[in-house]
């Protein structure tokens, strides 16, 4: 992988160095975010059968329609994976930050779904 700056690099390492750690199993997923610059991702992960289980983005057309703040959008999509995982009967999962701080998007995000009833 070709690293393109330090910042990115060090996102690579912390996230590495997490993984080690974190794994999601069938009885407790991972949840994983991912943002960019626009938007944010929520994903919830059986590690062990290789299978995302549940989804969730800004991209969705929920989304689309309205013009919020990021922050905003990340607590909605909070919500929006605490939803559909319990839909699913997954009451439990493992936090994966991703090698981001637990600051801002990612932090209203995980607050916005342990919320809902999600626990991690």
């Amino acid at each position: 992988m070709a690293i393109k700056s330090k910042k990115q690099y060090r996102r690579f390492r912390i996230k590495h160095r997490i993984r080690k750690i974190v794994s999601g199993t069938p009885e407790r997923p991972r949840l994983t975010v991912f943002r960019s610059n626009k938007e944010i991702y929520a994903q919830i992960i059986d590690d062990l059968g290789g299978k995302t289980l549940i989804a969730a983005s800004s991209k969705s057309a929920d989304f689309s329609k309205e013009k919020i703040t990021k922050i905003d959008q990340a607590k909605q999509v909070g919500k929006v994976i605490a939803q559909k995982a319990k839909d699913a009967g997954i009451e439990a999962v493992v936090f994966d930050r991703n090698g981001y701080l637990y600051h801002g998007r990612v932090k209203s995000l995980a607050e916005s779904a342990r919320k809902e009833g999600l626990k991690f």
